[in-house]
């Protein structure tokens, strides 16, 4: 099971059903900030929605498919990764990440997206890893190009996000790219 310590009192371990308060507690305190970006934030309003939620996604995991992951700092959840698609028969991923307002520009999310890609392509041998994002999503963007990723184009008018749609860009990696340098590609902390 993916899990490490990302050094500076960061760590990113799996979030499992039995997490469920604790994840509701945080959505609850950055929802507003999520919701441009993430159709799932108004799932989750509680410990009985969160706990259904983190469910599906420990079913899904169990049967090697999308999971989620906790970025924690000093022992506080600050935000999160997700495999949203995760396909090993396939090769093909979709990577997430996400977090509070006030640990942005730590390179937290870079540097836990960078560990999750690594792992799904030396470990699991994925032969894809992608990113989605709305184009107005700025942070997110940089993330997927300090990862080495190539923006691919617009899916238009892709996601229900509330009483919108979004357009969402997609960029990827592909493994021999990720691996044509030893350490994989360099990336810069936010």
């Amino acid at each position: 099971m993916l899990g490490a310590d990302l050094g500076n009192g960061v760590e990113l371990r799996p979030t499992e059903p039995w997490q469920a308060a604790e994840f509701a507690a945080f959505m609850d305190r950055v929802r507003a900030d999520l919701d441009p970006w993430l159709p799932w934030v108004h799932e989750v309003t509680d410990t009985g929605p969160a706990r259904s939620w983190l469910q599906g996604l420990a079913d899904s995991q169990a049967k090697d498919g999308a999971r989620i992951y906790g970025i924690h700092l000093n022992g506080e959840l600050v935000g999160g990764t997700c495999f949203a698609l995760f396909e090993p028969a396939t090769g093909l991923c979709e990577l997430g990440v996400w977090l509070a307002p006030e640990v942005r520009g730590r390179g937290l999310a870079t540097t836990a997206a960078h560990l999750m890609t690594d792992w799904a392509v030396r470990v699991r041998g994925m032969s894809r890893v992608q990113w989605r994002v709305a184009p107005d999503n700025h942070p997110s963007i940089a993330v997927a190009k300090r990862l080495g990723m190539s923006y691919e184009g617009v899916m238009r008018s892709y996601l229900p996000v509330q009483d919108r749609r979004l357009d969402l860009e997609v960029w990827s990696v592909l493994a021999e790219e990720w691996t044509a340098d030893v350490q994989g590609p360099a990336y810069i902390r936010e």
